[in-house]
């Protein structure tokens, strides 16, 4: 194996948390709520499926095939040539959706608060970081999750904790007013964000006991989900039937705080949570496109890879989009068919033939 390193089957999950929730905690309210509406809170429920579905079935094939991940596996499955083409659209396809969540980490930062500073040098800036995280490899990454995101959740419900006197419980009703089809159409979005748990295929050769695996990837998955809701909850609360008109509503949710006539306008919190989480998550990703390709490449180390790809995806960042208006509106349409296409649909596609070829 290229990597030596071990990490446990709780930095996984811990991993995977924020590799997740940290672009779609800023996207996916007003997105779901433009087809769920009133009922956006269930939509991450009905979405949940798609993430444990994709937990068990990497879990069952790692056991397969223990110290491989899916773009090594496939060969053994489909045969060398499609699996190697298999590898190399998981490289390109990860290439370019690391570019568009280096995109929107960069925008908002730009438009929150860096709003004179270039978008190539906030993007740039943050690849740079991660490059530094990706060449120590996964137990550095290991380590970061587990360094930040306990600060970084408490931090999270702490925000919606201080917005309790600005809820209200009104704005859910009537439930279920055009049935439970709203609900099932908003879960479309939320889908795309957690196929992303295919990224468990490439931590799970790792885990010094592989028996925790398929129960920390669980339990991840449900942490993701409970956040979801948690925060759909209360963004519904203090916006109601608007939530669907913002862009950011958590960063919206925030200059609504005003607690003890001492914390106010505390957008400078979800600045620090957003710059956090998109660090630990572009790093994750950036890491599994690193050690794919020099997998792919047949390397005996894939630190000569980590600065000529962290090139290419600032590069990928710029191309992702022409502007946050068209970033959104793919995000909140095709994104979701998109992702769970190559991480959702090829993960089973493996799966079928593995289980029949015994």
């Amino acid at each position: 194996m290229i990597e030596k390193g071990k990490i446990s089957g709780f930095q996984m999950g811990i991993l995977m948390f924020p590799s997740v929730l940290a672009t779609a905690l800023l996207f996916v309210p007003s997105i779901t709520a433009q087809h769920a509406e009133r009922d956006l809170w269930l939509s991450p429920i009905w979405a949940s499926l798609v993430g444990f579905l994709n937990v068990y079935i990497l879990n069952k094939l790692n056991r397969r095939y223990p110290e491989m991940n899916i773009t090594e596996y496939s060969a053994h499955i489909v045969g060398r040539i499609p699996g190697k083409i298999i590898g190399l659209f998981f490289i390109v396809f990860f290439w370019h959706i690391t570019g568009i969540i280096i995109r929107e980490y960069g925008e908002f930062v730009a438009s929150a608060n860096l709003f004179e500073t270039p978008l190539v040098v906030i993007m740039g800036s943050m690849v740079l970081v991660s490059a530094f995280a990706v060449r120590g490899g996964v137990e550095v990454l290991g380590r970061c999750a587990q360094l930040f995101m306990p600060v970084v959740t408490l931090l999270f419900i702490s925000l919606f904790v201080m917005l309790i006197p600005d809820l209200h419980v009104n704005n859910m009703f009537p439930m279920f007013e055009h049935g439970l089809k709203p609900s099932f159409i908003g879960s479309i979005i939320p889908q795309g964000w957690l196929s992303e748990f295919v990224l468990v295929s490439f931590l799970l050769p790792f885990l010094n006991d592989r028996k925790k695996g398929l129960k920390w990837g669980m339990i991840s998955v449900v942490a993701v989900v409970t956040l979801m809701v948690l925060t759909n909850f209360a963004i519904l609360f203090l916006f109601g039937t608007i939530t669907s008109d913002l862009i950011y509503p958590v960063m919206t949710a925030a200059e609504y705080i005003t607690f003890a006539d001492f914390f106010e306008h505390l957008e400078s919190i979800v600045m620090a949570i957003w710059v956090a989480s998109a660090f630990v998550k572009i790093a994750v990703f950036y890491y599994v496109i690193v050690l794919a390709a020099s997998q792919w490449l047949k390397l005996s180390d894939y630190r000569p890879l980590v600065f000529p790809i962290g090139f290419l995806l600032v590069l990928s960042s710029l191309w992702a989009s022409p502007n946050l208006q068209d970033l959104i509106h793919f995000l909140g349409t095709s994104a979701a068919l998109y992702d769970m296409s190559a991480q959702l649909i090829i993960p089973l596609f493996l799966f079928g033939i593995a289980s029949v070829r015994g």
